[in-house]
């Protein structure tokens, strides 16, 4: 089992929190959501550090690649701002989604950038000019979120559609398509040890597919509602998964089983509101957690000795 305690409760958004990630620098990270600003925060001193720059409309989704010294923002307008940590301001602003974006992620060795939208497409970038390299059209519908496998042969695609889509980064031909959700996707997360993908929806299933057989491994009726985020722990122990039924919950990365639910009916000083997104810095191995509440948690996460 394990130890789970709070550390931290930061205030300072006034509207919904949509997104946090991890810096590229351990102990900060940043947050964003219906208010009108990026903000980062440090977790060493577990204070707002500043706003980085402000946004015209709701931000769902931030990322901060290992391969540029770089945070990229997604906005509901569709636009993709690229804020550079070296020159210290907003180096590029891209308009070519007119859907919002609501999933970023990147491949390192390949130094691309992958963005999601709400119009049914996958839009790649070319993370040191940001020219676009590939516009992959899913389908028509929204495209939720967006996971690469460990050694970045894989990139998996969740969508309305209640389907998963996985392509060969090679050449982003499509291998295959994972049926059994019967709600729309909205998590993903590959396994550190790539022999699985892990899946959430809004039909409140956890759904663990193995990579060998590109078939179902487990299903879990993890939530009571919508499962909004999955993020492993830095040293794939555990992972946790974040919901709309205001509930954050530990498991166990190689049995599955649950290891611990974080919530105010367990007693913790948890979220009121629905929980929508998680980072687990390697700072202190504590977990951030960002809800409709407008408040970040964070978490120190220990095994029971």
């Amino acid at each position: 089992m394990i130890q789970v305690q709070q550390s931290a409760k930061l205030v300072g958004h006034r509207e919904p929190i949509y997104t946090v990630v991890n810096s590229q620098k351990a102990h900060i990270f940043f947050t964003a959501g219906n208010d009108k600003g990026v903000v980062e925060w440090s977790l060493k001193t577990h204070d707002l550090v500043k706003v980085m720059f402000p946004v015209e409309q709701s931000v769902y989704a931030l990322h901060c690649p290992e391969a540029a010294p770089v945070l990229v923002s997604g906005e509901r307008s569709g636009k993709l701002s690229v804020f550079n940590f070296i020159s210290q301001e907003l180096s590029h602003q891209i308009t070519f989604h007119q859907q919002p974006i609501f999933d970023i992620t990147s491949l390192t060795n390949r130094k691309e950038l992958a963005v999601a939208s709400e119009d049914g497409s996958i839009s790649i970038w070319d993370l040191e000019t940001f020219a676009q390299k590939k516009h992959i059209q899913v389908g028509s519908h929204t495209v939720r979120c967006l996971s690469t496998s460990p050694d970045e042969h894989y990139i998996a695609a969740g969508c309305k559609d209640n389907n998963i889509y996985l392509y060969t980064t090679h050449n982003y031909s499509l291998t295959c398509v994972l049926k059994g959700h019967t709600l729309p996707i909205t998590s993903l997360a590959f396994s550190p040890c790539g022999r699985y993908l892990l899946s959430g929806s809004r039909d409140a299933q956890l759904k663990v597919w193995d990579l060998s057989t590109l078939s179902l491994k487990e299903n879990i009726p993890a939530h009571l509602f919508a499962i909004y985020d999955i993020e492993y722990s830095p040293n794939g122990d555990y992972f946790a998964t974040a919901s709309r039924d205001k509930s954050i919950k530990i498991w166990d990365a190689e049995t599955f089983k649950l290891l611990k639910t974080i919530s105010r009916e367990k007693g913790f000083d948890s979220h009121s509101h629905s929980v929508n997104k998680l980072a687990w810095s390697t700072f202190n191995n504590e977990l951030i957690s960002v809800g409709d509440d407008r408040i970040i948690l964070t978490w120190a996460i220990s095994a029971e000795e």
